[in-house]
């Protein structure tokens, strides 16, 4: 039998880039689909290749089902793929009593702490998390201009400002990404993720259309890292639908972390950029926080 890799698969694209990463290495795939989360088409994909992928369905709650599952397999090597929603984890989930007991010990409730103590159980239990980045490291952010337009001056002052306030903010755990706009933070996000996040400033900026305002209407996005980020969960990811999400609020420039951010579709993100007008810029990760 090929050697089996644990796939903890959430929203979005992610899980099923991994997928097909995994199998070009080989790999058997087992996938613990979320049922929050995860899209029905994972079925689909373990239907076609029924000797390489297998899928198990269960709630975001069930870290015992995860863990069981994962042994009868015999998997000791998992990655997570895909977004939870921020308020799913704490708001929404019904724990078993495994994962109960885990939330009831977290001195402070956010991802990176919910996340870091479930790698330590799946760790106890014999199954290693791993990096997804592992698989997919083509697809990280280059450093410099990826679009046919660079920055101009103003967006390059954004960026700096940026990147400053979002570096900050991430070693708080409390988001990845700021939108600014003439030396402004518009918005910081939290819970609602990058692209409702850019959505929020874009309304913004649109209370101030017809009226006395120092700030222009260009909005930066900025995402970044954590400082000492875990690769293993929470990866930074940008792709075409965030181009969208900033064609839509009016934002002209995005900057994200070279080597921490995975870009998806890297040439339709970037065709979609161009045909927007929006620059697209990797930038070299701090030294102090890589």
């Amino acid at each position: 039998m090929s050697p089996s890799l644990g796939l903890i698969a959430g929203n979005g694209r992610f899980p099923f880039l991994l997928l097909e990463a995994a199998r070009a290495q080989g790999l058997r795939v087992v996938v613990a689909a979320i049922k929050e989360e995860t899209d029905p088409e994972m079925d689909a994909r373990a239907a076609a290749d029924p000797a390489h992928v297998r899928v198990h369905w269960l709630s975001l709650g069930e870290l015992s089902k995860l863990i069981e599952t994962f042994q009868a397999e015999r998997v000791t090597r998992a990655v997570m793929a895909g977004q939870v929603k921020h308020k799913q984890i704490f708001s929404s989930i019904r724990p078993d009593w495994r994962l109960a007991k885990l939330l009831l010990s977290l001195s402070t409730r956010n991802t990176d702490m919910l996340l870091g103590a479930v790698a330590k159980v799946l760790e106890d239990e014999g199954i290693t998390l791993v990096s997804s980045t592992a698989y997919l490291e083509p697809m990280l952010a280059p450093a410099g201009v990826l679009t046919r337009r660079a920055p101009d001056a103003a967006e390059l002052a954004d960026i700096a400002y940026g990147l400053r306030v979002a570096r900050g903010i991430a070693g708080f755990d409390l988001g990845q990404t700021v939108v600014i706009a003439a030396g402004a933070c518009v918005a910081v996000e939290a819970m609602e993720g990058t692209d409702a996040t850019i959505a929020r400033a874009g309304a913004l900026m649109k209370t101030l259309e017809g009226g006395e305002s120092t700030l222009t209407k260009r909005l930066t996005v900025v995402k970044v890292a954590k400082p000492q980020q875990d690769l293993r969960f929470d990866v930074p990811v940008a792709g075409a639908p965030t181009v969208e999400a900033m064609r839509a609020a009016g934002a002209s420039c995005l900057c994200v972390e070279a080597g921490r951010t995975l870009l998806f579709d890297r040439a339709a993100m970037v065709a979609a950029a161009d045909a927007a007008g929006i620059c697209i810029v990797g930038e070299a990760a701090n030294p102090s926080q890589a």
